[in-house]
């Protein structure tokens, strides 16, 4: 589950929590510099000690404008937000912009005017999972709810024409101790055959630039209903229970589709 990290968490090693600093260190790193949906260049600081009063202090916007990332000192959640900015650099600031653009003018109006839009943008940023396959026969099992047919049945179709990959950090911090019922929210794609083989590296960058552009078509992620629910325990191999064809009878995981 945690293979699209691997990498960053492997430049990341200390023998204490990683601060800031050491953020800011891997993305000072990168050959091309990370920039907020605004364009700012991005940096991680610590959390603001008091809530914003003025449009311009809420957490989107300082990200948009001055490409600030707030991070709380020794808390997952924001952990694994930066560590998703650094291996989907594209995609979280296509996010960003989007966030942007859909916030209200009063702050303290947010909570109350949210609308679907950002509450579409809301759900893949914390629990989106990137799902692609050469065969758009997988992604519309995937659509119809057909969990045993996919991942039982067709086990072996998902091995080799299938690849999930985990975007949300609220699904990587639930990762940390997974649960029957852990779902994420997928964006699917249909990819060529031979993206399938290319290295884990190669096919997250493509990925991350796939992501941005539809987040960038304001005629996308208009609504949740967008994103299609997975079961991601599901997914073979993604946990030792799953190598049984009863694991897929319980209904109350692997739901059956939309009546419409």
């Amino acid at each position: 589950m945690f293979e699209p990290l691997r990498r960053v968490a492997a430049a990341l090693r200390t023998t204490h929590w990683p601060s800031v600093n050491d953020l800011q260190r891997l993305a000072a790193a990168r050959d091309e510099v990370i920039r907020s949906g605004g364009g700012a260049p991005l940096t991680f600081v610590p959390q603001a000690a008091v809530r914003p009063r003025r449009a311009d202090e809420r957490y989107e916007a300082r990200i948009y404008l001055r490409g600030e990332v707030q991070v709380r000192q020794a808390n997952w959640h924001d952990l694994l937000n930066a560590m998703v900015w650094l291996t989907f650099p594209h995609a979280k600031a296509a996010l960003n912009a989007r966030h942007y653009q859909a916030l209200p003018a009063d702050p303290g109006s947010a909570a109350r005017n949210r609308g679907p839009v950002q509450d579409a943008l809301t759900l893949f940023d914390e629990g989106g999972v990137i799902v692609a396959a050469s065969d758009p026969g997988l992604l519309r099992e995937v659509e119809r709810f057909a969990w045993k047919d996919l991942f039982w049945h067709g086990r072996a179709r998902v091995a080799s024409g299938m690849r999930f990959h985990l975007f949300g950090h609220a699904l990587y911090e639930k990762a940390l101790a997974p649960f029957s019922g852990i779902t994420g929210r997928g964006m699917l794609f249909e990819v060529a055959g031979d993206w399938l083989a290319a290295p884990i590296e190669a096919q997250i960058e493509r990925l991350d630039r796939m992501v941005a552009e539809r987040l960038r078509d304001t005629a996308r992620v208009q609504s949740t209903r967008e994103f299609a629910p997975v079961p991601i325990l599901g997914i073979p191999g993604w946990c030792e229970e799953n190598a049984r064809a009863s694991y897929y009878d319980d209904a109350t995981y692997f739901r059956p589709g939309r009546s419409h």
